[in-house]
């Protein structure tokens, strides 16, 4: 997968990533509409959705990585946490749109589904 992504930075690693401000603004948008997607799928109709910071905070303890963030954090920084993650495996060549929506689609719920989703990213990307 190609580096068509110019403004993207080489990370230091995992808590770095999962702390970066930035990339949870522009991971909000790319979760939303992945899982927007995924339920348009299934349910055969155009839907435009938010997924709730606390599902995106549950997710992030399911898939196991909420022992990389620090103690006291709000689940609104953990939601962030997990939009950060996600677009950087996109950014990165990691993830493909079409993965995601297709990991959330075979899913029962959302925490499930962006667990899952948080999980295959985990495996994934690699830090230098």
């Amino acid at each position: 997968m190609g580096r068509a992504f110019s403004f993207r930075t080489v990370r230091g690693g995992l808590a770095e990533v999962l702390a970066d401000h930035d990339l949870a603004s522009l991971g909000d948008s790319y979760v939303n509409f992945a899982y927007s997607l995924a339920l348009s799928v299934k349910r055969k109709k155009p839907l435009g959705v938010k997924v709730k910071g606390s599902v995106l905070a549950e997710a992030l303890r399911k898939a196991g990585l909420r022992d990389h963030l620090g103690s006291r954090m709000s689940r609104h920084a953990l939601a962030d946490a997990a939009e950060a993650l996600i677009v950087y495996a996109w950014l990165n060549g990691c993830l493909t749109l079409d993965e995601s929506v297709k990991i959330m689609k075979k899913s029962e719920d959302a925490v499930e589904g962006v667990s899952e989703l948080l999980a295959t990213v985990r495996r994934r990307v690699t830090f230098p």
